[in-house]
């Protein structure tokens, strides 16, 4: 990753607390070489992304398709799951997007905008929104910015 990006998203990931930490799983891609491996590739990449879902946590994956959250909503959907699970996962694709069986697999499906950004900014972009939704729970003026 570029470094203004690293600089982005530990700029607020230092913001959540210990007791409710975000945590960055990186799946580093292969190198595309042609689009006859491409699917060997994405199927590789959709097996190392399961392999570090934790048994019984909730995952959201980030989808273009998804449906479109408020920042309100996505309080509201924090707030439930933490009464349900310790761990949400939340499920970037790199260039190719993430495969039918990640967005399958997913309890929702949420999409960040109708544009579609490069993978690294939607990393940025999915922090400051967690922790925006964050601090309306915790009624922190910073969601008022």
């Amino acid at each position: 990753m570029p470094a203004w990006i690293n600089t982005g998203f530990y700029d607020y990931q230092k913001r959540f607390s210990k007791a409710h930490p975000c945590i960055l799983t990186e799946i580093p891609l292969q190198k595309r070489t042609n689009i006859q491996v491409l699917e060997q590739q994405i199927s590789a990449e959709t097996k190392k992304i399961k392999s570090k879902i934790i048994k019984g946590s909730k995952t959201i994956a980030l989808d273009v398709r998804g449906s479109l959250w408020s920042t309100e909503t996505l309080a509201d959907h924090i707030a439930r799951w933490q009464q349900e699970t310790s761990t949400v996962n939340f499920l970037i694709g790199g260039p190719d997007g993430l495969s039918q069986e990640c967005l399958a697999s997913a309890e929702k499906r949420w999409s960040l905008s109708p544009l579609t950004f490069p993978h690294p900014i939607v990393r940025i972009l999915l922090i400051e929104q967690l922790y925006r939704a964050i601090c309306i729970l915790k009624g922190h003026p910073y969601h008022r910015d």
